[in-house]
């Protein structure tokens, strides 16, 4: 994406020098940014550069070492999400938050039915009309280009692409305002990645959500963000607009991932 979006003046999460060490490993260390509503952040480096334990600090599923996370709940209020009770938490997660895994399997009940899947989201935020249910469930695997007539069928007897739109659609049926992605297009053929982004880009845009996307493959991020945030060793080394730093990156690291990763 090449503009950011325009964004309210208050921030919808608040990151403030967030680290994570493990003994003498240092994970993370001194991460801060501000992420708004119906904004796309992607979180880029290589392996071991610590952007998947930034992002599960982010989502309230790692404590940090230091530092905190803040999100403003409906009511308008930040709150850091430390001090949310697991109930709280839980809750985020069925009302504003989804969670999209690189592997479907971690995001999906695989011996349920694909109807099922998505319709217990909006159980969760309390529908109860049968029909309705199963009617929107159905809408949703159009939505995410899964044949209807699979909707009985559980997400075992579908393809890696299949199971990783389904987990689009369980995870964007009720509307999240924060949707956090971790490597979405890892382990797919090219031409099944190529056609998950253009629907991921797709329902982005159409919904204005906001979302953060750990990826080490830079098209993903030119493809799906607003702003690039690169780590190496723990540590944000460059951040700007996506087209700013992938097109012109300042940092030798930046450089060397541009250089290396995306065609000339």
């Amino acid at each position: 994406m090449a503009e950011a979006v325009n964004a309210s003046d208050q921030p919808l999460l608040v990151a403030e020098g967030l680290a994570k060490s493990y003994g003498r490993l240092n994970a993370c260390r001194d991460v801060s940014f501000t992420l708004h509503s119906g904004e796309v952040l992607a979180i880029v480096g290589e392996s071991g550069s610590g952007k998947s334990t930034l992002l599960q600090m982010l989502s309230a599923q790692l404590a940090p070492s230091a530092g905190r996370v803040s999100y403003r709940m409906r009511d308008g209020v930040l709150r850091d999400l430390a001090v949310l009770g697991e109930a709280e938490r839980r809750f985020l997660f069925r009302t504003d938050w989804g969670y999209v895994h690189q592997d479907p399997a971690q995001g999906l009940r695989m011996a349920v039915s694909a109807g099922a899947n998505v319709g217990e989201r909006l159980m969760a935020v309390g529908w109860d009309n049968y029909g309705r249910i199963r009617q929107t469930a159905s809408s949703w695997l159009e939505r995410v280009e899964i044949d209807v007539a699979r909707i009985d069928d559980a997400p075992r007897t579908y393809s890696g692409g299949m199971r990783q739109r389904l987990q689009i659609a369980r995870n964007l049926v009720t509307e999240p305002r924060l949707v956090f992605m971790d490597e979405p297009t890892g382990g797919l053929d090219v031409s099944v990645q190529a056609r998950l982004l253009d629907l991921m880009r797709s329902l982005v845009n159409e919904l204005g959500l906001a979302a953060i996307v750990v990826t080490h493959d830079l098209a993903v991020a030119r493809l799906l963000s607003h702003r690039v945030m690169v780590m190496k060793e723990g540590r944000v080394i460059e951040t700007g607009l996506t087209d700013q730093v992938l097109d012109d990156p300042r940092e030798p690291y930046t450089q060397l991932l541009v250089s290396s990763i995306l065609p000339p």
